[in-house]
């Protein structure tokens, strides 16, 4: 029985997570850590029964202690509460599927208890790549991706040298603005910018991968997790979802991961490893699929994609600037206070106005991004 602790339990990759321990007889929830919705969390906990639970806010945790207080479980609130489910003594494996950088605090605490990480928080390793997985080397701990394209990537390496690494191909499905100019993107709406053309997913990476900055954020989460230079990673333009990503040996030969587009994969993958395990779902039918067509990004219209390219090659505190700033343009995107071809202008600005940090402290690293929240206040 592996036992599994959530962080995100109510989120996208949260609940797909759970599907997959209701469909195992051989995975046992110790905990979970949700926002705010404590409806879906009691639901969760009746099936699932942890023994440990977190909130963010201490009032609703409150009232969710008391809808549970029939059953053995401890209920907790804030970010003592996340570091709590983090490093919960019964786990061994930690799903950080919260989305920001709220998530860098209790993957650290993870680690430093020995949990491997099952990583879906990208913003972690975004901002503090350069402590998180000399870190997580240090402890013997497994950092295993559960992004697609990060985990096909993993999948890809498996087998190979990884010191013959030539070039990662990220690929990108182009979101639901592929092919438009920026004069067509000036009136887009919220509604258009959460059609997402293949996957389903969080409102947030649902506007990210319209801009194509959910694409840099994955490049330089790919620098750190592979141990590459940003010039080594190539996005690519896949608009069928079907290769999820690829890598390019020394010798030329180039390994893909391909299948439908489902995040179960991923997830499970990362739960299992090394070991494969039945999924129900679709699986691809070549003959029906007859072609898999490629593009270049275009890094003018989506030039959010530039930024993060330049933040990679830069690091220090400039990637936090830029998923700081991305994370609150989204914010005002989302509440309809900024148009949506602001999203880049204000990263752009916030990152023009920082002085970089060459190798930040988590302590850094969380002012920098305080500090570009105030910018951005100031300014817009």
């Amino acid at each position: 029985m592996k036992k599994i602790a959530i962080l995100g339990s109510t989120g996208s990759i949260g609940t797909q997570t759970l599907e997959i321990v209701r469909n195992n007889g051989d995975l046992e929830v110790t905990a979970l850590a949700a926002g705010n919705n404590i409806d879906l969390l009691e639901q969760q906990i009746r099936e699932f029964r942890p023994k440990l639970a977190a909130v963010w806010k201490e009032e609703r945790a409150a009232e969710l202690k008391s809808r549970v207080r029939d059953m053995d479980i401890e209920i907790v609130s804030g970010m003592d509460g996340l570091l709590s489910v983090a490093a919960v003594p019964e786990s061994e494996i930690l799903v950080t599927a919260i989305v920001g950088m709220i998530g860098i605090l209790p993957t650290i605490e993870a680690i430093k208890a020995g949990k491997d990480i099952a990583l879906a928080n990208k913003e972690t390793l975004v901002t503090a790549g350069h402590i998180i997985m000399p870190l997580a080397k240090e402890r013997g701990v497994s950092i295993l991706p559960v992004d697609s394209e990060h985990s096909a990537i993993f999948q890809s390496l498996q087998g190979g040298q990884r010191k013959a690494l030539h070039k990662i191909l990220l690929t990108a499905s182009g979101g639901p603005f592929r092919g438009k100019k920026r004069e067509e993107l000036k009136d887009i709406q919220v509604e258009d910018a959460l059609k997402h053309p293949n996957w389903e997913m969080g409102r947030k990476i649902t506007i990210d991968s319209s801009t194509m900055v959910n694409k840099g954020l994955e490049v330089i989460e790919a620098k750190w997790l592979f141990g590459v230079a940003v010039d080594q990673i190539q996005v690519l333009v896949q608009p069928q979802s079907i290769i999820h990503s690829m890598v390019e040996y020394e010798d030329g030969a180039v390994i893909a991961q391909l299948g439908t587009p489902d995040m179960k994969l991923p997830i499970q993958y990362a739960l299992y490893y090394p070991e494969r395990r039945y999924l129900p779902g679709g699986r691809l039918d070549f003959a029906a699929l007859q072609q898999i067509t490629f593009e270049k990004p275009d890094m003018d219209t989506f030039y959010g994609l530039k930024l993060a390219y330049e933040a990679g090659r830069r690091g220090g505190s400039l990637p936090t600037v830029l998923n700081a700033a991305n994370e609150r343009a989204v914010a005002m995107f989302l509440d309809r206070k900024i148009g949506y071809l602001q999203i880049p202008e204000i990263i752009q600005a916030c990152m023009e106005n920082h002085k970089n940090i060459e190798n930040p402290t988590v302590e850094e690293i969380l002012k920098t991004e305080q500090e570009t929240y105030q910018f951005i206040k100031n300014r817009w």
